[in-house]
């Protein structure tokens, strides 16, 4: 099992963080702007653990290589089904540098962009403090 895989499953938010490479670049289902910067990708990640409910992980597929990862999961986001898939690519060593994740129904997808609207000030608010710190 990929740690990423592990620490999301674990809800080790501390531990996730530690896998991202500084210049990681997060690329939204909802959003057509990627996010830069690992502040801002772990602090997304935070907002998204708290609105996805039921979150598992079902299938995970690696490249030979082992620099390009995806991981298909199932959630729920106020009330809606949602199925998506978390694409990763490691830089040389080893840190994510790359984060996009894709997710569908339609209905799934507005229900998650609404629920992480509602979140992004203090995603916002997250991402800022930990790069003052």
């Amino acid at each position: 099992m990929h740690p990423f895989r592990a620490a999301v499953e674990a809800g080790d938010h501390d531990a996730i963080e530690a896998l991202l490479a500084e210049d990681v670049v997060f690329t939204s289902p909802v959003v057509f702007k990627p996010y830069p910067g690992k502040a801002m990708t772990a602090a997304i990640l935070r907002g998204a653990a708290r609105v996805l409910e039921d979150f598992q992980y079902v299938r995970e597929i690696n490249d030979g290589g082992g620099r390009d990862h995806a991981f298909v999961f199932k959630a729920t986001v106020d009330g809606r089904e949602v199925h998506g898939c978390d694409f990763l690519h490691v830089d040389e060593d080893g840190l994510i540098d790359e984060l996009t994740v894709m997710v569908r129904p339609l209905s799934g997808a507005q229900a998650l962009a609404a629920a992480m609207g509602a979140q992004f000030e203090r995603i916002t608010a997250e991402a800022l403090g930990a790069s003052e710190a």
